[in-house]
């Protein structure tokens, strides 16, 4: 184990990986004969395996034995529970979970992935890429794994043909160019005969690529913990006798020290650590994964389902968030109902308040759905209860999954990873509440020198505010130009406010994520405001893609002054246009996740209007906005 500057353990010498794929494309055997040629079989264990395998009518030994410890496994020559197995090499050690392939058992690969810094997809080569493989690779990437082996196996039934090789490769590329994994590498193999499995195969001489073995001996990874953030759920308060007191639990992320202050949630009242308290007795220091006991300086009321963090780094405490839900039963999600949620020791009822979208796993588009069944990914707003005490799944692990339990039969139905806080806001008064607009000290609000009817008078129209909204490529700007000049053109007082040039200055300073998102729209709506102020038609042209930024801007304006316009096409048409190369650096990893493609982008509820550029012109689109501003009164009629 070594250390990262900032003094974090990171465990470059211990891979865990997953292997998924369809029904009988060889995992089991894959990793059998991994274990095989690796020399990480007892003798007692390869003896009763060929035993089995001679029972069985088999001409040789059957590997895949080794991870099919169940009977009912061996009998239907299946793998149906998650089997974990280890092993190591001179390079590293190893950490296996083989998940079944049958799509019945999709559950059991969420479970067996949930640690994983790297999942193994295998794919049948007379098959090609299967949907199961699909539904696979579409959970690797939900649950964050930075990589993955495709594992093109049975080569040796394709004649070890380049040709069907790359045909697979270009398949899987094309479909997973959509997730957010970005390193993927792919390689040939025949898991009975052992190709390209530990040592190259000089059966196929066109392959250059290391072995199945070599890449993962060779993958850059580290452990997917969070050493940063500081999250301990109590599990137990011990109290042995009058004069010792300790809350008890495994550190979930982060780490901690005697004497740093803390925050005991969700009461939030403070403290300091006054000692901490290992198996073998004190310790300087716990980290994540360290089961401990802390003592505090003073004595408060802590107990099971509460949570221990640093004063100063806090997670989400509220009771609504988002996530994405993997359906495990084969009752239906029943929106009418409650489940309990475990997350980390804390459990209170939750309910699902909406189902925002199912995935298909075939193409990755988003279906409207009333439901989940079994083993269907959609992504959902849940509301609990009491609040629980979250990160984004996508910066903790440890506290932004949970699961939701049938509280009639104890099953558990689903697994979930939480992606935030619900943004939409279900009036303009939680929106104004929640914009919160900060004011600078010892100021006085003086109003408006000329106000705003006056210049609207002389204007000859009325003051608005056309807010485009929509993801990149969509049209938003061009539209908006042109807009502008035909109204300039008209006598109209305009301003024209564009997402790049806003952060050319203004806003030069906010980055991409989606608190800098959210105060780059707070900005612009200001600055909106003011220009609307005096008087203009303020056009404005941003990605917005939270519901709650656009009802906050919207709330600072008069009733009808906000015109909100959804220019939209499908993602595919806006790939291919692309004017600013945005999606091709997106998927070089150049930038960050773009809005609609790999991170949100939440679809106007009810815009004041629609425009739908892959089948409206530009022209068609701008008299479309000019006819509603006159409809609206905004401005005149021109003259016939």
């Amino acid at each position: 184990m070594t250390t990262t500057t900032t003094g974090a353990p990171v465990e470059t010498d211990l891979l865990r990986f997953t292997t998924a794929g369809s029904v009988d494309d060889g995992k089991s055997t894959l990793i059998g004969r991994l274990l095989h040629d690796t020399k990480s079989i007892f003798e007692d264990q390869l003896e009763h395996i060929e035993g089995a395998s001679r029972l069985r009518g088999e001409e040789g030994v059957n590997l895949a034995l080794l991870t099919d410890g169940l009977k009912a496994e061996r009998e239907q020559k299946i793998t149906i529970d998650v089997a974990y197995r280890y092993f190591a090499t001179p390079k590293r050690k190893f950490i296996i979970a083989d998940t079944p392939g049958h799509v019945q058992y999709t559950r059991n690969m969420v479970t067996g992935a949930s640690t994983a810094d790297l999942a193994v997809i295998l794919v049948d080569a007379r098959k090609g890429v299967l949907t199961q493989s699909k539904r696979h690779a579409f959970i690797t990437s939900l649950l964050g794994i930075p990589h993955i082996i495709v594992a093109v196996n049975k080569m040796d039934l394709v004649d070890y043909s380049e040709a069907r090789f790359e045909e697979i490769r270009a398949e899987f590329r094309e479909f997973s160019s959509k997730l957010t994994v970005k390193d993927i590498s792919f390689v040939p193999i025949s898991a009975l005969h052992g190709d390209n499995v530990v040592s190259w195969s000089d059966r196929m001489p066109w392959y250059e690529g290391g072995s199945f073995l070599h890449k993962l001996e060779t993958v850059n990874v580290g452990s997917r913990r969070n050493y940063i953030d500081f999250r301990f759920p109590v599990q137990y308060v011990i109290r042995p006798n009058q004069d010792f007191r300790g809350y008890a639990g495994t550190v979930a992320s982060g780490s901690i020290s005697p004497g740093e202050e803390i925050l005991v949630l969700p009461s939030g009242h403070g403290t300091r650590v006054k000692s901490v308290e290992g198996l073998d007795g004190t310790l300087e220091e716990a980290v994540a994964g360290d089961a401990v006991t802390l003592t505090t300086e003073e004595e408060l009321d802590i107990s099971r389902g509460d949570m221990i963090v640093r004063r100063k780094n806090v997670p989400t405490v509220n009771d609504r968030f988002e996530a994405y839900l993997c359906w495990m039963n084969e009752e239906p999600l029943d929106p009418e109902r409650s489940y309990v949620l475990f997350h980390t020791t804390r459990q209170v009822q939750a309910f699902v308040d909406r189902i925002e979208y199912r995935v298909d796993v075939d193409t990755l588009h988003r279906e409207q759905a009333e439901t989940l069944g079994l083993n269907e990914i959609g992504r959902v707003e849940l509301t609990t209860a009491n609040p629980i005490f979250f990160d984004s799944y996508r910066v903790n692990l440890a506290t932004g999954n949970f699961v939701l339990v049938d509280p009639h039969t104890n099953v558990t139905v689903a697994a979930g990873m939480i992606r935030g806080e619900v943004r939409r806001l279900e009036a303009l008064e939680d929106a104004q509440d929640a914009i919160d607009r900060p004011v600078s000290p010892a100021v006085v609000w003086q109003g408006w020198n000329v106000p705003r009817v006056e210049r609207e008078s002389r204007n000859g129209h009325r003051a608005t505010v056309v807010w485009f909204t929509g993801m990149s490529g969509a049209g938003k700007t061009t539209i908006a130009r042109e807009v502008e000049r035909r109204l300039f053109e008209r006598g109209v007082s305009t301003m024209l406010l564009e997402g790049d040039q806003v952060r050319h200055g203004l806003c030069g300073d906010l980055g991409f994520a989606a608190g800098d998102r959210t105060e780059n729209i707070r900005r612009v709506g200001e600055v909106a405001k003011l220009f609307f102020e005096h008087g203009n038609v303020v056009l404005c042209t941003f990605v917005s893609p939270y519901q709650r930024d656009r009802l906050a801007v919207r709330s600072l304006l008069p009733e009808g002054r906000f015109v909100e316009v959804h220019v939209h096409a499908p993602l595919e048409e806006l790939r291919r246009r692309d004017p600013k190369e945005l999606y091709l650096k997106e998927e070089r990893g150049e930038i960050d996740a773009l809005p609609g493609s790999k991170a949100p982008y939440e679809v106007p509820a009810a815009p004041d209007l629609t425009l739908n550029t892959a089948v409206a012109s530009v022209d068609d689109s701008v008299e479309l906005v000019l006819a509603r501003l006159e409809r609206d009164g905004i401005i005149p009629k021109p003259p016939d």
